[in-house]
């Protein structure tokens, strides 16, 4: 074997063992998908789809109980995650700081199937505030089907779902915020 090649496939190996250690290594995880995860997009009103029914009783973890449709007529950034979820663990950072500046402005609703006490102990752990429900019901017919975690939509005013992102995404970037900040003034 040429030293040309030795050299190649020792480099490969080291970056694949990096790769694999950044994946695999809890810790590094997060902050690897973190690095990966882009600014979701924004879909214009024609050929998305719409809420109608908004009934759907929400139990609240870490918040009050409450009904969907109460959120009818805002701007809804809607989140099923859970807490053993790498992806999802990796964007609620983005997600809090996002919560943070857009609480007031916007409905924020994050469904969970993890149990209260887990939940809590994460909260705990890793300072998070934003409010989380189990759903009592089926969603509304009309949001897609959610096959896999993180699966993010954001409802405009009118129940257009604008967007409809699966994965990890920087949820606080400013290219989303001045898209957010449109919805919220139309």
């Amino acid at each position: 074997m040429n030293n040309d090649l030795k050299k190649h496939l020792t480099l490969s190996n080291i970056i694949f063992v990096i790769l694999l250690f950044l994946i695999v290594y809890k810790p590094t995880r997060a902050w690897f998908i973190r690095q990966i995860s882009f600014s979701p997009k924004v879909e214009k009103i024609e050929g998305s789809a719409r809420i109608f029914d908004y009934n759907w009783k929400l139990t609240g973890l870490n918040t009050y109980d409450t009904n969907f449709s109460e959120f009818k007529g805002k701007v809804i950034f809607l989140n099923f995650w859970a807490t053993w979820c790498p992806p999802c663990i990796a964007e609620l950072p983005y997600i809090q700081e996002f919560y943070n500046d857009y609480k007031d402005k916007v409905e924020f609703v994050f469904i969970t199937n993890d149990s209260r006490e887990t939940l809590e102990q994460f909260f705990r752990e890793n300072d998070y505030e934003f409010p989380v429900y189990q759903s009592k019901f089926d969603f509304p017919k009309e949001l897609p089907p959610v096959t896999s975690i993180p699966r993010t939509f954001v409802i405009d005013k009118q129940g257009n779902i604008r967007v409809d992102k699966s994965g990890s995404a920087n949820w606080n970037s400013n290219k989303f915020r001045k898209k957010i900040d449109e919805l919220v003034e139309h």
